[in-house]
């Protein structure tokens, strides 16, 4: 019945229709349609519907974006895009060349009409403060032409042809001040990580319109103490940035472990080189050159950059921007600042904050479980960066700006300091202070009376973790690889093949602010060994402040040392079996103060995997291709009391 009722009422509605008395011309399948139905309706336009060029209004926008093609001297052409502020007039100009898309530099988060739309916050920062920000794309990668080289190094022995990043900086920066029409001349360099690096390499034959540079968190030595390398450990974990970096052009290459786990995946492929091999690694030459040097030899000293840059005088004011628990590149800021320093006429300027890497360019109030109680990387940039700017590139009143400025963590206060560092073992105004390890796994600052030693087994099947499993890839979604500096020590005080020496609760402050020295006086059974030292501050089982901090153990600073590099770090020599070695080697930079209360802790271990390869322990040429019968336990032994292990602390009264 309501079937009916309903096709009845349509019947009706239909006949009414004025619709209803046109007859509608039929149309065959494939057959013309009828001229009746073509009215007045235009043809389609040649082309299609998408114009050859759209320009859409942009009258509410606070910015300009332009896209350039840059020439270099060897024909290549490199593409930019610059930020424009849209008032008119002369600004300077902040260079950031980089090799992870100028186009993703300047889309970030959602589209909109201010700069915090499409850029990061100290970018939009610059254009909202009067400057333009380009980002260039580095030679041969994403819409640039040309070879890419991962790190390019200055032409030479390494690098045969004519060009290299400082001549590609200098031929952009040329070609900004004279075909930029909204340009007053000046140029500064920027950039952070591989950016930091390419904006070092602009300080090599400056053009004369670079008036400053800003090289944050760099890569500056990368088999001491960066990226690639830590006093010759291999840190595996870089393998799929180097695989995503150099596999294609627009890094489009996903890395596919095979696992959720790194942990699990490296130990199942064994030696770096054989995890390589198997996801086709021998196919990126620069793979095969990281393989072809384990050890410190010309290939990475010619490279070095702070060696590069201490070699003439520093003529174009920078600031250095380090962090003082960096994941990823805590060696290079300190290192190139303490290089440049002696011969800079008032042109080197060092900035220490806590941060991780990249933290400076953004908001940064809190580091893991460490609350600063301000946002730092805000006032880092609103009462140092932008006066240095304003000073260098505008003809802005001098900046008061100290030589150093160094975040105070404890405190959690900013210093003006005179130089860094203020404490380490040699070239610093004051020296170090020991803390030795004694019997009973005890620290202390008095000399210990007796000596002894403390044991333990190192498995390369077992090796200790970097961090609470599971171990996920610092660039999987949902890593907290950026926090890995700060985590809770105490899972790995937990395992047999770690050793843990813990002083008294302290009763007075304890300022360290330097360079601390690990030295190290340990045996291994086998024929070669890491080592890693961890400094720890302890705090204390009750918190009432933060009660979930009670008993944290909160590195502050942490590094490994290759044993077969003890005495020549380009000269690999086997270790002489179960007979005591002293081993020497720097921690990275502190500014810290352990408070009454808190514990000093000292952790020693053999392997801090999957962050880095695993040592066989058992001599071989290449431990890239190390094989699995290489791998073999072997007994550890540390060496405690006057003659034996202590740690150089830089303390400061």
């Amino acid at each position: 019945m309501r079937f009916r009722k309903f096709a009845f009422l349509a019947a009706a509605l239909a006949l009414a229709s004025p619709l209803a008395a046109s007859v509608r011309p039929a149309v065959q399948p494939g057959g013309d349609i009828p001229k009746a139905l073509h009215g007045s309706v235009p043809p389609i336009p040649r082309g299609g519907d998408i114009p050859p060029r759209f320009a859409p209004p942009r009258s509410e926008f606070q910015y300009l974006r332009r896209e350039v093609k840059i020439p270099m001297r060897d024909g290549v052409e490199l593409y930019a895009v610059l930020i424009l502020p849209r008032q008119a007039g002369k600004f300077p100009i902040m260079l950031d060349r980089t090799p992870y898309s100028a186009d993703k530099a300047t889309s970030r988060g959602s589209f909109g009409i201010l700069p915090e739309n499409i850029l990061s916050p100290l970018a939009a920062e610059l254009v909202r403060a009067g400057y333009i920000v380009a980002y260039e794309d580095v030679r041969g990668k994403y819409k640039s032409g040309g070879d890419y080289v991962m790190n390019r190094p200055l032409r030479g022995p390494l690098n045969t042809t004519a060009v290299d990043h400082s001549t590609d900086a200098y031929d952009t920066i040329d070609w900004l001040v004279k075909h930029v029409p909204e340009s007053n001349g000046r140029v500064g360099t920027i950039g952070t990580s591989y950016d930091g690096f390419t904006t070092l390499m602009s300080l090599v034959n400056p053009h004369p319109s670079l008036a400053a540079a800003v090289p944050i968190n760099p890569m500056v030595d990368v088999w001491k103490g960066d990226d690639w390398f830590h006093n010759g450990a291999f840190r595996q974990e870089m393998i799929s940035y180097v695989y995503g970096q150099t596999a294609t052009k627009d890094s489009d290459e996903d890395w596919f472990s095979g696992g959720y786990d790194d942990y699990s995946a490296f130990l199942r492929h064994g030696a770096a080189g054989a995890y390589g091999k198997a996801m086709g690694m021998e196919q990126l030459p620069f793979w095969q050159r990281l393989t072809e040097h384990p050890a410190y030899d010309e290939y990475w000293q010619d490279q070095a950059v702070d060696r590069i840059l201490g070699e003439t005088p520093l003529t174009v004011p920078t600031l250095f921007v380090g962090s003082l628990w960096d994941q990823e590149d805590i060696y290079g800021a300190p290192a190139v600042f303490d290089a440049v320093k002696r011969g800079d006429s008032g042109n080197a300027h060092l900035v220490l904050g806590p941060w991780h890497h990249g933290e400076a360019n953004g908001p940064a109030s809190t580091l893991g479980p460490l609350d600063w109680g301000s946002d730092t990387g805000k006032w880092f940039r609103e009462n140092v960066l932008l006066p240095f700017l304003d000073q260098h590139l505008k003809g802005g009143p001098v900046a008061d700006i100290a030589r150093v400025t160094a975040f105070e963590v404890g405190p959690n206060h900013w210093q003006r300091l005179p130089d860094w560092p203020p404490a380490c073992a040699r070239g610093c105004p004051a020296g170090l202070t020991p803390l030795y390890l004694a019997p009973g796994k005890n620290l202390s600052f008095d000399t210990p009376a007796s000596a002894a030693f403390d044991s333990y087994v190192s498995d390369p099947a077992r090796p200790v973790t970097y961090r609470q499993r599971p171990t996920i890839s610092p660039w999987a979604s949902g890593s907290t690889w950026r926090f890995w500096l700060e985590d809770d020590q105490r899972f790995a005080e937990a395992r047999p093949d770690v050793l843990t020496y813990q002083s008294a609760p302290l009763t007075q402050p304890l300022t360290l602010r330097g360079t601390p020295l690990v030295h190290l006086v340990a045996s291994t059974s086998g024929t070669d060994s890491d080592w890693v030292v961890k400094l720890i501050d302890v705090y204390p089982p009750h918190y009432p402040e933060k009660p979930q901090m009670g008993g944290y153990e909160l590195a502050i600073a942490m590094d490994v040392m290759r044993g077969r590099y003890r005495t020549d770090s380009a000269h690999p020599q086997p270790l002489t079996p179960n007979q005591p070695l002293t081993y020497e080697f720097a921690l990275p930079t502190v500014d810290y103060v352990v408070q009454p209360g808190h514990r000093l802790m000292v952790q020693v271990q053999s392997s801090w995997f999957p962050l880095y390869d695993r040592n066989p322990q058992t001599f071989v040429p290449n431990i890239f291709f190390a094989k699995a019968s290489d791998y073999r336990a072997a007994t550890q032994k540390v060496f405690t009391g006057a003659q034996g292990t202590w740690i150089g602390l830089p303390v400061v009264k």
